[in-house]
């Protein structure tokens, strides 16, 4: 239930010794809703390696985890969704040593390794992160504003052309009779 002074003392506890030790009612409650598993990295390439063989599928490595668990744990059926974390190309390296041929990487994907890589430093604050998150937003709103409004002028300028040139046309086919 809503008890935040048992999960305060929870998060003190596993902050200072890295460590959360649950015991009785609560944690047999925890264990009537979660369930858990882990995969190696043994386990993971192989999950990667047989679901590429018998579902023509690449997983990355961090969603084998998840795959895995759901087998180890005897949860895969008909109905069973597992949410994939990442492309696998973002783990090309990983990926390779459990498929020696990988699929081809969507050009758009392909093109990222090229771009330059952006990193912005904050605080660990909630607050400071929002408000820079929401400051990084408005720069890029604004700066695409900017360009819709520089292409609407220089349509502007071609309508303009267009009717000038009409025009001229018109005023040298009068001259003419």
């Amino acid at each position: 239930g809503d008890d935040s002074s048992t999960l305060a003392s929870w998060m003190s506890a596993f902050e200072s010794t890295g460590k959360l030790l649950i015991t009785g009612k609560k944690l047999n409650e925890a264990r009537a809703d979660f369930k858990s598993a882990k995969a190696d990295t043994a386990e993971t390439l192989e999950t990667i390696k047989k679901y590429h063989a018998n579902e023509d599928y690449m997983l990355c490595p961090h969603s084998a985890v998840g795959v895995s668990a759901v087998h180890q744990l005897n949860m895969a059926n008909s109905a069973t969704v597992c949410l994939a974390t990442a492309h696998f190309a973002k783990f090309g390296d990983a990926c390779s040593r459990a498929v020696f041929t990988l699929p081809e990487i969507p050009k758009e994907l392909s093109q990222l390794w090229s771009l330059e890589t952006r990193s912005s430093n904050c605080s660990n604050d909630a607050k400071v992160v929002q408000k820079f998150t929401e400051r990084k937003i408005e720069e890029r709103m604004e700066k695409h504003e900017k360009q819709i409004e520089k292409k609407n002028f220089v349509k502007h300028l071609v309508l303009v052309s267009i009717a000038l040139g009409a025009m001229t046309v018109i005023v040298s086919a009068s001259k003419r009779r």
